[in-house]
Protein backbone atom coordinates (compact mmCIF):
# COMPACT_ATOMS: atom_id res chain seq x y z
CA UNK A 1 0.00 0.00 0.00
CA UNK A 2 0.83 3.76 -0.49
CA UNK A 3 3.44 2.61 -3.26
CA UNK A 4 2.50 5.61 -5.60
CA UNK A 5 3.59 8.19 -2.76
CA UNK A 6 7.58 8.41 -3.53
CA UNK A 7 9.88 9.55 -1.05
CA UNK A 8 7.14 10.77 1.59
CA UNK A 9 7.92 9.67 5.65
CA UNK A 10 3.93 10.26 5.39
CA UNK A 11 3.50 7.71 4.07
CA UNK A 12 5.17 5.23 6.05
CA UNK A 13 3.37 6.71 8.74
CA UNK A 14 -0.12 5.83 7.83
CA UNK A 15 0.70 2.46 6.27
CA UNK A 16 1.88 1.79 10.17
CA UNK A 17 -1.48 3.38 11.25
CA UNK A 18 -3.61 1.12 9.04
CA UNK A 19 -1.58 -2.12 10.09
CA UNK A 20 -1.62 -1.43 13.85
CA UNK A 21 -5.53 -0.51 13.65
CA UNK A 22 -5.18 3.21 15.18
CA UNK A 23 -5.86 5.17 11.92
CA UNK A 24 -7.91 8.32 13.17
CA UNK A 25 -11.24 8.70 11.90
CA UNK A 26 -10.29 12.22 10.73
CA UNK A 27 -7.07 13.48 9.50
CA UNK A 28 -5.18 16.42 8.10
CA UNK A 29 -2.23 16.20 4.92
CA UNK A 30 -0.69 19.18 5.23
CA UNK A 31 2.48 20.34 3.17
CA UNK A 32 3.94 22.16 0.21
CA UNK A 33 2.00 22.41 -3.17
CA UNK A 34 2.99 19.10 -5.80
CA UNK A 35 3.79 16.83 -2.58
CA UNK A 36 1.64 14.04 -2.87
CA UNK A 37 -1.41 14.96 0.00
CA UNK A 38 -4.18 14.23 -2.74
CA UNK A 39 -2.81 11.36 -4.21
CA UNK A 40 -1.61 9.90 -0.84
CA UNK A 41 -5.83 10.73 0.10
CA UNK A 42 -6.93 9.11 -2.66
CA UNK A 43 -4.83 6.24 -1.92
CA UNK A 44 -5.84 5.78 1.18
CA UNK A 45 -9.47 5.34 0.31
CA UNK A 46 -8.55 2.27 -1.83
CA UNK A 47 -6.77 0.70 0.83
CA UNK A 48 -9.83 1.33 3.04
CA UNK A 49 -12.21 -0.57 0.64
CA UNK A 50 -9.77 -3.22 -0.19
CA UNK A 51 -10.54 -7.10 -0.20
CA UNK A 52 -7.19 -7.60 0.49
CA UNK A 53 -3.95 -6.34 1.75
CA UNK A 54 -4.26 -2.72 -0.11
CA UNK A 55 -1.23 -3.66 -2.59
CA UNK A 56 -1.56 -1.28 -5.96
CA UNK A 57 -2.05 -4.36 -8.08
CA UNK A 58 -5.08 -5.96 -6.04
CA UNK A 59 -7.21 -6.99 -8.35
CA UNK A 60 -10.27 -6.90 -6.32
CA UNK A 61 -13.70 -4.85 -7.45
CA UNK A 62 -12.80 -1.81 -5.13
CA UNK A 63 -9.54 -1.78 -6.05
CA UNK A 64 -10.42 -1.35 -9.61
CA UNK A 65 -13.28 1.20 -9.02
CA UNK A 66 -10.81 3.47 -6.99
CA UNK A 67 -7.72 3.14 -9.16
CA UNK A 68 -10.53 4.99 -11.62
CA UNK A 69 -11.45 6.99 -9.14
CA UNK A 70 -15.58 6.01 -10.10
CA UNK A 71 -16.27 4.54 -6.59
CA UNK A 72 -19.43 5.37 -4.72
CA UNK A 73 -17.43 5.31 -1.41
CA UNK A 74 -15.07 8.39 -2.43
CA UNK A 75 -16.22 12.24 -2.42
CA UNK A 76 -13.85 15.02 -3.25
CA UNK A 77 -14.26 18.61 -2.59
CA UNK A 78 -11.98 21.86 -3.02
CA UNK A 79 -10.75 23.46 -5.82
CA UNK A 80 -6.78 22.27 -6.78
CA UNK A 81 -4.97 22.65 -9.64
CA UNK A 82 -6.67 20.41 -12.54
CA UNK A 83 -5.24 21.90 -15.93
CA UNK A 84 -1.42 21.41 -15.58
CA UNK A 85 -1.70 17.72 -14.37
CA UNK A 86 -4.57 17.01 -17.59
CA UNK A 87 -2.41 18.42 -19.78
CA UNK A 88 0.94 16.59 -18.67
CA UNK A 89 -1.00 13.03 -18.05
CA UNK A 90 -2.14 13.84 -22.70
CA UNK A 91 1.80 14.35 -22.71
CA UNK A 92 2.42 10.42 -21.37
CA UNK A 93 -0.22 8.75 -23.99
CA UNK A 94 2.55 9.09 -27.03
CA UNK A 95 5.00 7.71 -24.88
CA UNK A 96 3.25 5.28 -22.71
CA UNK A 97 -0.04 4.94 -24.42
CA UNK A 98 -1.73 1.79 -21.18
CA UNK A 99 0.11 3.85 -18.60
CA UNK A 100 -0.88 7.61 -19.76
CA UNK A 101 -4.60 6.42 -20.76
CA UNK A 102 -4.81 5.60 -16.77
CA UNK A 103 -3.26 8.54 -15.58
CA UNK A 104 -5.18 10.66 -17.96
CA UNK A 105 -8.30 9.39 -16.74
CA UNK A 106 -7.65 9.60 -13.56
CA UNK A 107 -6.44 13.72 -13.43
CA UNK A 108 -9.80 14.42 -15.25
CA UNK A 109 -11.78 12.21 -12.53
CA UNK A 110 -10.62 14.20 -9.65
CA UNK A 111 -12.48 17.23 -11.65
CA UNK A 112 -15.23 15.72 -12.53
CA UNK A 113 -15.95 14.15 -8.61
CA UNK A 114 -16.07 17.66 -7.66
CA UNK A 115 -19.15 17.12 -9.47
CA UNK A 116 -20.65 14.12 -8.31
CA UNK A 117 -24.80 14.53 -8.00
CA UNK A 118 -23.93 14.09 -4.05
CA UNK A 119 -22.60 18.07 -3.97
CA UNK A 120 -24.87 19.40 -6.41
CA UNK A 121 -28.28 17.89 -5.95
CA UNK A 122 -31.09 20.55 -6.20
CA UNK A 123 -28.20 23.17 -7.49
CA UNK A 124 -29.05 24.80 -10.66
CA UNK A 125 -25.54 25.62 -12.04
CA UNK A 126 -25.46 22.09 -12.32
CA UNK A 127 -27.89 22.35 -15.38
CA UNK A 128 -25.66 25.14 -16.97
CA UNK A 129 -21.97 22.67 -16.35
CA UNK A 130 -24.08 19.43 -17.76
CA UNK A 131 -22.95 19.87 -21.13
CA UNK A 132 -19.55 20.39 -20.62
CA UNK A 133 -19.38 17.48 -17.57
CA UNK A 134 -20.86 15.03 -20.63
CA UNK A 135 -18.42 15.99 -23.46
CA UNK A 136 -15.81 15.28 -20.85
CA UNK A 137 -17.21 11.77 -19.92
CA UNK A 138 -17.73 11.01 -24.29
CA UNK A 139 -14.32 11.68 -23.82
CA UNK A 140 -12.82 9.66 -21.46
CA UNK A 141 -15.58 6.56 -22.71
CA UNK A 142 -13.97 7.34 -26.44
CA UNK A 143 -10.71 6.90 -24.61
CA UNK A 144 -11.06 3.97 -22.80
CA UNK A 145 -12.42 2.40 -26.34
CA UNK A 146 -8.89 3.16 -28.44
CA UNK A 147 -7.00 -0.19 -28.98
CA UNK A 148 -3.64 -1.29 -28.36
CA UNK A 149 -0.65 1.08 -28.41
CA UNK A 150 -3.16 4.00 -28.85
CA UNK A 151 -3.67 5.40 -32.79
CA UNK A 152 -3.73 8.76 -34.84
CA UNK A 153 -7.09 10.02 -32.66
CA UNK A 154 -4.98 10.71 -29.59
CA UNK A 155 -4.05 14.10 -30.15
CA UNK A 156 -7.61 14.86 -31.15
CA UNK A 157 -8.69 13.50 -28.08
CA UNK A 158 -6.55 14.56 -25.74
CA UNK A 159 -6.64 18.69 -27.23
CA UNK A 160 -10.58 17.79 -26.71
CA UNK A 161 -10.08 16.79 -22.93
CA UNK A 162 -7.85 19.25 -22.15
CA UNK A 163 -10.28 21.91 -23.77
CA UNK A 164 -12.90 20.94 -22.08
CA UNK A 165 -11.22 19.96 -18.77
CA UNK A 166 -10.17 24.06 -18.59
CA UNK A 167 -13.47 25.64 -19.36
CA UNK A 168 -15.30 23.46 -16.40
CA UNK A 169 -12.43 24.10 -14.20
CA UNK A 170 -12.96 27.55 -14.89
CA UNK A 171 -16.88 27.65 -14.70
CA UNK A 172 -17.71 25.23 -12.67
CA UNK A 173 -14.88 25.02 -9.74
CA UNK A 174 -15.97 27.92 -7.07
CA UNK A 175 -12.63 29.78 -5.33
CA UNK A 176 -14.23 28.95 -2.06
CA UNK A 177 -16.33 25.43 -1.27
CA UNK A 178 -20.04 26.38 -0.95
CA UNK A 179 -21.68 25.62 2.42
CA UNK A 180 -24.51 23.60 0.45
CA UNK A 181 -21.68 21.13 -0.70
CA UNK A 182 -20.58 20.67 3.01
CA UNK A 183 -24.33 20.02 3.99
CA UNK A 184 -24.54 17.98 1.49
CA UNK A 185 -21.78 16.15 1.97
CA UNK A 186 -22.44 15.27 5.56
CA UNK A 187 -25.07 13.48 4.46
CA UNK A 188 -23.76 11.53 1.88
CA UNK A 189 -21.45 10.56 4.86
CA UNK A 190 -24.79 9.06 7.00
CA UNK A 191 -25.62 6.60 4.39
CA UNK A 192 -24.34 2.95 4.30
CA UNK A 193 -21.25 2.65 2.44
CA UNK A 194 -21.08 -0.03 -0.71
CA UNK A 195 -18.00 -1.18 0.86
CA UNK A 196 -16.16 -0.72 4.03
CA UNK A 197 -15.82 2.60 4.20
CA UNK A 198 -16.67 6.25 3.20
CA UNK A 199 -13.54 8.82 2.51
CA UNK A 200 -14.17 12.89 2.01
CA UNK A 201 -11.49 14.27 0.84
CA UNK A 202 -11.60 18.31 1.14
CA UNK A 203 -8.60 19.51 -1.06
CA UNK A 204 -7.36 23.50 0.09
CA UNK A 205 -9.74 23.18 3.20
CA UNK A 206 -8.10 26.72 4.09
CA UNK A 207 -10.46 27.90 1.49
CA UNK A 208 -13.55 28.08 3.59
CA UNK A 209 -15.99 30.66 4.61
CA UNK A 210 -17.28 31.03 8.29
CA UNK A 211 -20.75 29.38 7.56
CA UNK A 212 -18.84 26.51 5.78
CA UNK A 213 -16.25 25.70 8.56
CA UNK A 214 -19.27 25.32 10.96
CA UNK A 215 -20.88 22.75 8.96
CA UNK A 216 -17.65 20.82 8.30
CA UNK A 217 -16.87 21.19 12.11
CA UNK A 218 -20.52 19.69 12.95
CA UNK A 219 -19.03 16.90 11.33
CA UNK A 220 -15.64 16.13 12.38
CA UNK A 221 -17.27 16.90 16.49
CA UNK A 222 -19.91 13.81 15.34
CA UNK A 223 -18.50 11.77 12.74
CA UNK A 224 -20.40 8.98 10.84
CA UNK A 225 -19.41 5.54 12.12
CA UNK A 226 -18.19 4.60 8.54
CA UNK A 227 -16.66 7.50 7.28
CA UNK A 228 -13.55 8.82 7.38
CA UNK A 229 -12.42 12.53 6.71
CA UNK A 230 -9.05 13.96 4.95
CA UNK A 231 -8.41 17.32 4.50
CA UNK A 232 -5.99 18.82 2.86
CA UNK A 233 -3.79 22.19 2.69
CA UNK A 234 -0.77 24.08 1.72
CA UNK A 235 -1.36 26.83 4.75
CA UNK A 236 -1.82 24.62 8.18
CA UNK A 237 -1.72 27.97 9.83
CA UNK A 238 -4.96 28.65 7.77
CA UNK A 239 -7.24 25.78 9.32
CA UNK A 240 -9.03 26.65 12.27
CA UNK A 241 -7.46 25.79 16.29
CA UNK A 242 -11.17 23.94 16.83
CA UNK A 243 -10.61 22.27 13.62
CA UNK A 244 -7.04 21.34 13.84
CA UNK A 245 -7.85 19.96 17.21
CA UNK A 246 -10.40 17.89 15.63
CA UNK A 247 -7.82 16.18 13.33
CA UNK A 248 -4.34 13.83 13.20
CA UNK A 249 -1.97 15.60 11.39
CA UNK A 250 0.35 14.06 8.71
CA UNK A 251 3.19 16.39 7.38
CA UNK A 252 4.13 16.20 3.41
CA UNK A 253 7.34 17.66 3.10
CA UNK A 254 8.94 19.39 -0.23
CA UNK A 255 10.98 16.47 -2.17
CA UNK A 256 14.39 17.30 -2.87
CA UNK A 257 15.58 17.93 -6.53
CA UNK A 258 16.62 13.72 -7.33
CA UNK A 259 13.38 12.64 -5.85
CA UNK A 260 11.04 14.87 -7.94
CA UNK A 261 12.75 13.85 -10.88
CA UNK A 262 12.29 10.07 -10.12
CA UNK A 263 8.72 11.11 -9.80
CA UNK A 264 8.49 12.71 -13.19
CA UNK A 265 10.30 9.83 -14.88
CA UNK A 266 8.00 7.26 -13.43
CA UNK A 267 4.52 9.15 -13.28
CA UNK A 268 4.81 11.13 -16.37
CA UNK A 269 7.69 9.04 -18.26
CA UNK A 270 9.22 11.98 -18.93
CA UNK A 271 13.47 10.93 -18.81
CA UNK A 272 14.54 14.11 -19.97
CA UNK A 273 13.12 16.37 -17.78
CA UNK A 274 13.05 14.02 -14.62
CA UNK A 275 17.47 14.10 -15.41
CA UNK A 276 17.03 18.02 -15.84
CA UNK A 277 15.26 18.73 -13.19
CA UNK A 278 18.09 19.10 -10.63
CA UNK A 279 18.95 22.28 -13.40
CA UNK A 280 15.98 23.48 -13.91
CA UNK A 281 14.97 23.59 -10.20
CA UNK A 282 18.27 26.01 -8.96
CA UNK A 283 18.01 28.63 -11.98
CA UNK A 284 15.18 30.26 -11.29
CA UNK A 285 13.93 32.85 -13.94
CA UNK A 286 13.81 36.09 -11.88
CA UNK A 287 16.23 36.35 -8.82
CA UNK A 288 13.54 37.34 -6.96
CA UNK A 289 10.86 34.96 -7.89
CA UNK A 290 9.57 32.61 -5.30
CA UNK A 291 10.94 29.35 -4.16
CA UNK A 292 8.83 26.31 -6.20
CA UNK A 293 9.30 22.35 -6.59
CA UNK A 294 10.17 20.58 -9.32
CA UNK A 295 6.67 18.88 -9.75
CA UNK A 296 4.78 21.99 -9.99
CA UNK A 297 6.88 23.75 -11.92
CA UNK A 298 7.16 20.93 -14.49
CA UNK A 299 3.00 20.97 -14.29
CA UNK A 300 3.20 25.07 -15.09
CA UNK A 301 5.48 24.18 -17.92
CA UNK A 302 2.38 22.60 -19.78
CA UNK A 303 0.22 25.62 -19.50
CA UNK A 304 -0.06 28.41 -21.98
CA UNK A 305 0.14 30.79 -19.01
CA UNK A 306 1.83 29.71 -16.09
CA UNK A 307 3.36 31.08 -13.02
CA UNK A 308 7.04 32.32 -14.78
CA UNK A 309 4.76 34.59 -16.82
CA UNK A 310 2.20 35.55 -13.72
CA UNK A 311 5.43 36.46 -11.65
CA UNK A 312 6.74 39.50 -13.89
CA UNK A 313 3.10 40.38 -14.73
CA UNK A 314 2.48 41.51 -11.08
CA UNK A 315 5.32 43.03 -10.91
CA UNK A 316 4.67 44.87 -14.00
CA UNK A 317 0.72 45.20 -12.21
CA UNK A 318 2.56 46.50 -8.97
CA UNK A 319 4.92 49.31 -10.14
CA UNK A 320 2.38 50.53 -13.00
CA UNK A 321 0.04 51.29 -9.92
CA UNK A 322 2.68 52.70 -7.85
CA UNK A 323 3.19 55.04 -11.16
CA UNK A 324 -0.48 56.02 -11.36
CA UNK A 325 -0.84 56.83 -7.77
CA UNK A 326 1.95 59.11 -7.90
CA UNK A 327 1.30 60.84 -11.22
CA UNK A 328 -2.02 61.78 -9.18
CA UNK A 329 0.37 63.26 -6.35
CA UNK A 330 2.57 65.15 -8.46
CA UNK A 331 -0.67 66.30 -10.27
CA UNK A 332 -2.16 67.19 -6.85
CA UNK A 333 1.43 69.74 -6.50
CA UNK A 334 2.80 67.27 -3.91
CA UNK A 335 6.42 67.57 -4.05
CA UNK A 336 7.46 64.87 -1.19
CA UNK A 337 6.57 61.87 -2.87
CA UNK A 338 5.90 58.81 -0.54
CA UNK A 339 8.76 56.29 -0.13
CA UNK A 340 6.87 53.41 -0.02
CA UNK A 341 5.08 54.11 -4.05
CA UNK A 342 8.40 54.66 -4.78
CA UNK A 343 9.80 51.49 -3.11
CA UNK A 344 7.54 49.31 -5.16
CA UNK A 345 8.35 50.80 -8.57
CA UNK A 346 11.80 50.44 -7.75
CA UNK A 347 12.04 46.91 -6.63
CA UNK A 348 8.99 45.70 -9.22
CA UNK A 349 9.64 47.39 -12.38
CA UNK A 350 12.76 46.32 -13.14
CA UNK A 351 11.37 42.29 -12.72
CA UNK A 352 8.62 43.56 -15.40
CA UNK A 353 11.59 45.00 -17.59
CA UNK A 354 13.72 41.86 -17.55
CA UNK A 355 10.84 39.74 -18.55
CA UNK A 356 10.43 41.89 -21.91
CA UNK A 357 7.08 43.49 -20.32
CA UNK A 358 8.77 47.32 -21.06
CA UNK A 359 8.13 50.39 -18.63
CA UNK A 360 5.40 50.69 -16.00
CA UNK A 361 2.02 52.01 -17.24
CA UNK A 362 0.18 54.95 -15.57
CA UNK A 363 -3.43 54.97 -17.06
CA UNK A 364 -6.00 51.93 -15.93
CA UNK A 365 -6.95 50.87 -19.19
CA UNK A 366 -3.18 50.15 -20.79
CA UNK A 367 -2.65 48.25 -17.05
CA UNK A 368 -5.56 46.37 -17.56
CA UNK A 369 -5.17 45.36 -21.67
CA UNK A 370 -1.28 44.49 -21.11
CA UNK A 371 -2.34 42.17 -17.98
CA UNK A 372 -4.95 40.57 -20.05
CA UNK A 373 -3.10 40.05 -23.08
CA UNK A 374 -0.02 38.54 -21.36
CA UNK A 375 -2.31 36.19 -19.29
CA UNK A 376 -4.31 35.22 -21.97
CA UNK A 377 -7.32 36.48 -20.33
CA UNK A 378 -7.21 33.87 -17.91
CA UNK A 379 -8.88 31.42 -19.04
CA UNK A 380 -7.55 29.28 -16.38
CA UNK A 381 -9.60 31.22 -13.84
CA UNK A 382 -7.17 29.67 -10.55
CA UNK A 383 -4.59 31.44 -12.55
CA UNK A 384 -6.00 34.61 -11.98
CA UNK A 385 -5.67 34.25 -8.05
CA UNK A 386 -2.52 33.06 -8.06
CA UNK A 387 -1.64 36.13 -9.91
CA UNK A 388 -3.22 38.38 -7.32
CA UNK A 389 -1.63 36.13 -4.30
CA UNK A 390 1.75 37.22 -6.20
CA UNK A 391 1.04 40.66 -6.22
CA UNK A 392 0.70 40.85 -2.39
CA UNK A 393 4.30 38.80 -2.23
CA UNK A 394 5.68 41.54 -4.27
CA UNK A 395 4.21 44.24 -2.27
CA UNK A 396 5.11 43.10 1.06
CA UNK A 397 8.86 41.81 -0.20
CA UNK A 398 9.18 46.27 -2.09
CA UNK A 399 8.15 47.57 1.50
CA UNK A 400 9.86 45.19 4.08
CA UNK A 401 13.30 47.60 4.04
CA UNK A 402 11.21 50.27 5.01
CA UNK A 403 10.48 48.72 8.55
CA UNK A 404 7.52 48.55 10.23
CA UNK A 405 6.29 51.60 10.39
CA UNK A 406 2.66 53.12 10.22
CA UNK A 407 2.60 53.89 6.66
CA UNK A 408 4.14 50.47 5.84
CA UNK A 409 1.20 48.91 7.55
CA UNK A 410 -1.07 51.06 5.90
CA UNK A 411 0.11 50.32 2.35
CA UNK A 412 0.30 46.37 3.31
CA UNK A 413 -3.70 46.93 4.42
CA UNK A 414 -4.88 49.04 1.55
CA UNK A 415 -3.38 46.06 -0.96
CA UNK A 416 -4.54 43.32 0.96
CA UNK A 417 -8.18 44.54 1.29
CA UNK A 418 -8.13 45.50 -2.06
CA UNK A 419 -6.88 41.86 -3.71
CA UNK A 420 -8.97 40.00 -1.35
CA UNK A 421 -11.77 42.24 -2.58
CA UNK A 422 -10.90 41.28 -6.31
CA UNK A 423 -10.37 37.42 -5.08
CA UNK A 424 -14.21 37.19 -3.73
CA UNK A 425 -15.27 38.73 -7.43
CA UNK A 426 -13.36 36.22 -9.56
CA UNK A 427 -14.46 33.95 -7.34
CA UNK A 428 -18.09 34.72 -8.23
CA UNK A 429 -17.09 34.59 -11.75
CA UNK A 430 -16.89 38.02 -12.48
CA UNK A 431 -14.93 38.78 -15.48
CA UNK A 432 -10.65 39.42 -14.92
CA UNK A 433 -11.46 42.96 -17.09
CA UNK A 434 -14.07 43.84 -14.72
CA UNK A 435 -12.21 42.91 -11.58
CA UNK A 436 -9.05 44.12 -12.54
CA UNK A 437 -10.00 47.63 -14.00
CA UNK A 438 -11.74 48.04 -10.27
CA UNK A 439 -8.95 46.77 -8.62
CA UNK A 440 -6.58 49.36 -10.16
CA UNK A 441 -9.68 52.06 -9.28
CA UNK A 442 -9.66 50.98 -5.28
CA UNK A 443 -6.23 50.85 -4.84
CA UNK A 444 -5.58 54.69 -6.80
CA UNK A 445 -8.31 56.48 -4.62
CA UNK A 446 -7.10 54.02 -1.51
CA UNK A 447 -3.60 55.27 -1.70
CA UNK A 448 -4.71 59.22 -2.71
CA UNK A 449 -7.36 58.88 -0.08
CA UNK A 450 -4.50 58.19 2.83
CA UNK A 451 -3.48 61.47 3.84
CA UNK A 452 -0.09 60.81 2.67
Amino acid sequence: MFENIIAQAAADRLRGDIEAGILAPSMLFYGPAASGKGTAALELGRVLSCGGKGGWNCPCPHCARHKALLHPDLLLMGRRAFAGEIAASAAVLPRDFPHGRLLLIRSVRKLLGRFSPALWEGDRELGKLNPLIQALEDDLEALEGVPGEGGEALGALGASIIKNALKLEAEGIAEFIPVAQVRRASYWGHLAPLGRRKLLVIENADRMKEEALNSLLKILEEPPERLTIVLCTARKEGILPTLLSRLRPYRFTRRDAGAEGDLIRRVFRDKQAGEALAVSVSAVSYSAAPARGGLEAYLDSFLPVNRDTLYPLAAFFVSSVALAALDGFRRRGIAVLPDELVALGKHCAPIAASAGLGRPAADSKTITEKVLAEARNFQIRALFSCFLALALELVSEALRPLGTGPRRIVYLRIWKESVETAAIAGSLNQSPALTLDRLVSDLKGAIAGGGW
